[in-house]
């Protein structure tokens, strides 16, 4: 711990507190439809300067609320006592005029949904200048010069600056979230799931940009997870948050090593209960002719491109094979950007392609009316970003039901017992309560949770589920993992998990395909791609994964080229540590994977697009 980040420790020059956050006794209630809801219960915490405190807890223990109460962002329907220090400001009793000038300058919040929190119809480089013209009264000249060299610290090309959030992938709009959080040089940067969005390599690389405004520079940063490991390689100290409150407090190597409360015990059980699914993992059995028959879901030759509105068209996905079985479980991998979202809405119907083609039990499918309502109840997506997926002005109950109502479908037990049945195989007990709830009135698992019983409720026979766990804590993620696997093996539901977490791979897929800009590099059974990766881009992904009191460090150097100017040869030579390294040369092959581009993989595995790893496999 870093001197001073001791609770409740104050010091330094007469009337300056040593920590820029003091929270004591805060409690907050939201009012519902049906009854007052409690959500902090006289939460204290402290976040000294030069400090990185990270908050830890299950999905609706509260962590969310209380990072919008510090700069009193709650809805109307909260209610609140007890008081928030910020910079030695009452934050809960000053002025608007006061609070304003808080905000941005003396802290920031990185919020967790990016499609939420950006403007949808302004561009980028616009929402990153705004807080900079009107904090610190800048020219716009100036303004502009700064969100460029934000844009580059978080991993993006002054060009993005004139992009909109929809034409961003997940993972780039949460690093243009970023660089908006960091643009008036806050001292305490309030980072609620920062990378959730965000591959392991995209996770080392903002983590220590965040983390690197903190040290020696009179900063400090309060980092909101459910990933402990993540904490335990951030963070000087660690608060453990159930049911609203703090129940502990410590070191990571306290917190880690087996926590002093139950709840934390839960929690670090319900990490192992993740990794030890492969242990449950059921295969799904051979057919007796040695083949699963025609595939439930197929994309063969699969191209989209995105127009530009200036420059080259972006070739988002290029020549994807790809096939589920009914009873599979296929999980498409790979750093953000590269194209799995598109892939994903392709696959669903939301994206028509530029050129191959979908089929569906062997039937091209057919980009008309009828078809596509069809296919869409057929093939159900959920959505990456749950805050985007749910109408705020609509209940939890209208939104589960939205899918019945649209399809004119009268279940037989009636609406309602169908509503609570899906919230119930989505892991929400006592389904009844969250009926007249808003979204903005759950925390971020929960949302997430009514996301995916939306899409249950119509009993597909696909699930595309785009990021369905990177929002939930541990013990959530296992419930909804153990819950693919069950409708799998119960029902036959085939499901396309698109992820950026590895272990969730490793836990639940029968196959594994790996993505890199808008191809498939390679695939196979999970425990052979994962197990043994042979390609070197496959390896580097596995090699950034998160470990325990070990700092996140990227594999990978810089960015990959952008889709829409590819360059020749191999995709990923120009990061490729094989080449890089002069293994690739001494091996015979660095000319081919410098102006050869690996064919196409077949639609199954196990395969590889790799001048380096062919060459391997022959010696």
């Amino acid at each position: 711990m870093r001197p001073g980040g001791a609770a409740g420790a104050t010091g330094g020059a007469v009337g300056t507190p040593l920590n820029l956050l003091e929270v004591r006794g805060l409690t907050v209630t939201y009012l519902t439809q049906t009854a007052p809801l409690p959500t902090l219960d006289k939460v204290d915490l402290d976040v000294a300067t030069g400090e990185c405190v990270g908050l830890f807890g299950e999905s609706g223990a509260g962590k969310t609320t209380l990072a919008l109460a510090l700069l009193r962002l709650l809805p109307r329907t909260a209610t609140v006592s007890g008081s928030v220090h910020l910079d030695g400001v009452d934050v809960t009793n000053t002025t608007w005029g006061r609070l304003r000038a808080l905000r941005w300058k003396a802290a920031s919040i990185v919020f967790q949904g990016a499609t939420q929190a950006l403007n949808p119809v302004q561009r980028v480089g616009g929402q990153i200048e705004e807080p900079i013209l009107l904090h610190e009264r800048s020219s716009g000249t100036i303004a502009r010069s700064r969100a460029a060299a934000l844009l580059r610290q978080v991993g993006l090309p002054p060009a993005a600056a004139g992009a909109y959030p929809h034409e961003l992938s997940g993972g780039e709009r949460q690093r243009a979230l970023i660089a908006m959080a960091l643009a008036c040089d806050p001292r305490l940067v309030v980072a609620d799931e920062p990378t959730t969005a965000l591959d392991t390599v995209r996770q080392a690389q903002i983590l220590d940009l965040i983390t690197g405004l903190v040290t020696g520079h009179g900063r400090a940063m309060l980092l909101i997870s459910h990933d402990l490991r993540l904490l335990s390689s951030t963070c000087d100290r660690i608060a453990v948050m159930h049911a609203g409150r703090i129940v502990e407090e410590g070191t990571p190597a306290e917190v880690c090593a087996g926590g002093r409360h139950p709840q934390t015990r839960a929690l670090l059980t319900a990490h192992t209960r993740i990794r030890a699914l492969r242990h449950r993992h059921r295969p799904r059995p051979p057919s007796p002719a040695g083949h699963v028959g025609v595939p439930v879901l197929a994309a063969d030759d699969l191209v989209v491109i995105h127009p530009a509105r200036r420059g080259r068209n972006v070739r988002a996905v290029d020549g994807v094979r790809l096939d589920l079985a009914a009873g599979e479980i296929v999980a498409v991998v790979g750093e953000s950007g590269c194209g799995k979202t598109t892939l994903a809405r392709a696959l669903v119907g939301m994206h028509p392609p530029t050129g191959g083609e979908i089929r569906v039990d062997g039937v091209p499918l057919r980009p008309t009316g009828p078809w596509l309502r069809a296919h869409r109840r057929r093939v159900q997506l959920v959505l990456q970003d749950p805050g985007s997926a749910l109408d705020p002005r609509h209940t939890v109950y209208d939104a589960v039901a939205e899918g019945l109502r649209i399809h004119r479908l009268r279940p037989p037990g009636g609406e309602p017992a169908a509503v609570a049945a899906a919230l119930v195989r989505a892991g929400l007990q006592a389904p009844e309560t969250f009926f007249g709830r808003y979204p903005q009135e759950l925390s971020g698992g929960l949302r997430q949770r009514v996301v995916i019983a939306g899409a249950l409720i119509l009993q597909p026979r696909v699930l595309i589920a785009d990021e369905p766990v990177s929002s939930l804590d541990a013990a959530a993620r296992a419930d909804v993992l153990t819950l693919l696997l069950d409708l799998r093996d119960r029902s036959g539901l085939a499901a396309l998990v698109i992820s950026h977490d590895l272990e969730l791979a490793w836990s639940i897929a029968d196959r594994v395909a790996v993505m890199y800009l808008g191809r498939i590099i390679e695939v196979g059974p999970a425990q052979q791609v994962l197990g043994s990766p042979a390609h070197p881009y496959t390896a580097a992904l596995l090699a950034a994964m998160p470990q325990p009191f070990t700092p996140l460090a990227a594999t990978l150097d810089g960015e990959p080229p952008r889709t829409s100017s590819l360059p020749g040869g191999c995709r990923f030579h120009p990061r490729c540590p094989v080449l890089l390294t002069g293994t690739a040369d001494a091996a015979g092959i660095g000319h081919a994977c410098r102006t050869v581009e690996p064919e196409p993989l077949p639609a199954v595995g196990p395969a590889v697009a790799c001048h380096y790893a062919a060459a391997e496999h022959r010696s």
